[in-house]
């Protein structure tokens, strides 16, 4: 919904997705200075991309393959391009996804990597201070959090893990 900028919204517009559309998130994925929306449709196994149209719509949804039940979603650039690269994480397959942006707000297929039991969330930080964004997930079926090491070029290292409580998610 639009802010009308008397403290009030306008109508609302709804959009197409999916299924158990667990998280989302919203960036600028072609370079339009317009923020896009993200959605993990887990019942599809898709990954929907929404480009915002400029006028506070967004265009018909085009979906990318990420693996079995995507679950977590987050956005950076992974590989030092300058565009955003979807990281994905999948619950039935304990996989992490990242599909790297080829342009104009489109995506190549994914480069998979093995997480644990029932991965879940995910961010994207530099967790080794190397200036280069690292990807960290939840493993809820395993009680532990896994970290990913970028070393370059978009790709990462195994996931290296360290227990936490019972289930985590955030």
């Amino acid at each position: 919904m639009l802010n009308t900028g008397h403290g009030t919204f306008g109508s609302q517009v709804t959009y197409l997705i999916g299924y158990w559309a667990y998280y989302m998130a919203v960036a600028d994925i072609n370079g339009d200075n317009r923020p896009d929306i993200i959605v993990a449709n887990s019942e599809q196994s898709t990954i929907g991309v929404l480009l915002n149209t400029g006028s506070g719509t967004f265009g018909n949804q085009v979906t990318y393959w990420g693996g079995s039940y995507p679950r977590g979603v987050a956005v950076a650039d992974v590989n030092g391009d300058n565009r955003p690269d979807i990281i994905v994480t999948n619950m039935l397959s304990s996989t992490v996804s990242v599909l790297l942006n080829i342009g104009s707000g489109t995506f190549g297929g994914p480069t998979t990597y093995l997480a644990s039991s029932y991965v879940s969330s995910v961010a994207v930080a530099d967790v080794n201070g190397d200036n280069r964004p690292d990807i960290v997930v939840t493993n809820a079926g395993t009680n532990n959090i896994g970290v990913f090491m970028n070393i370059g070029g978009g790709s990462f290292s195994n996931q290296v893990i360290y227990p936490v409580g019972d289930w985590p998610m955030w």
